[in-house]
């Protein structure tokens, strides 16, 4: 068991947020996390990612608790729906920094910028780029320390339509290495290209979860999209 997540909560203010979720997550799965806006979709990621501390409940990666954030920095990727990127410096200092940051080889950010077809951007700065762009950069940040779950926050929000079959095709290729993938969404034609589990949060809790053939028959997708 890669993931294991049990009565996971984290409440805002506003009484919205992750209610008491828990399932279960097999290595090289590739999830999709749906539902309305507010359903706690990027609440969950966070969580997960370490960028919000939960309320209560408690998740395990490879058996290290959430908590251990100094044992789990290497095992988790996180790509937020805005890139946290630093505009004012080029691509190739961000993804140095990084590796510096982790004591990974520089060979490693040359790597990455190859195959992420990021070295004609090397020296560029990030305010600069494309939207697009600027995940291509922050996708390949987050597998610098090679880490076996990788957690997406909307990968395609803003992307035109060449740029998204692009994401596609990277999200497609980290799958085929064996990665664990969760990602959100609320586009179905990306669910159905990309999933082959889907979990849906309404209101804060885990209302269906099974694989996609079954959800989009279900009457959760057409309650989704009515």
């Amino acid at each position: 068991m890669q993931l294991e997540v049990n009565h996971l909560s984290r409440v805002y203010k506003e009484n919205r947020g992750l209610l008491a979720t828990g399932f279960k997550v097999e290595e090289g799965e590739l999830i999709a996390v749906v539902g309305h806006n507010g359903a706690g979709k990027s609440t969950l990621l966070k969580l997960l990612g370490g960028w919000l501390v939960p309320d209560g409940g408690e998740a395990r990666i490879d058996g290290i608790d959430l908590s251990n954030r100094r044992a789990l920095v290497r095992k988790i990727g996180f790509v937020p729906e805005t890139p946290n990127l630093f505009d004012i410096f080029s691509v190739e200092y961000n993804l140095a920094l990084f590796a510096r940051l982790f004591q990974i080889p520089f060979s490693r950010v040359e790597e990455t910028m190859q195959e992420f077809s990021l070295l004609p951007f090397r020296h560029n700065k990030v305010q600069i780029l494309s939207k697009g762009l600027k995940q291509r950069v922050s996708i390949g940040r987050s597998l610098l320390t090679d880490p076996s779950l990788l957690l997406f926050d909307e990968p395609t929000s803003g992307l035109d339509f060449e740029m998204t079959k692009e994401i596609y095709l990277l999200l497609k290729k980290i799958h085929a290495l064996g990665k664990t993938i969760l990602f959100t969404s609320h586009r179905p034609e990306e669910i159905k290209t990309l999933a082959t589990r889907i979990m849906v949060l309404h209101q804060g809790a885990l209302v269906f979860d099974g694989p996609p053939t079954e959800y989009f028959e279900s009457h959760i997708h057409q309650n989704l999209y009515s």
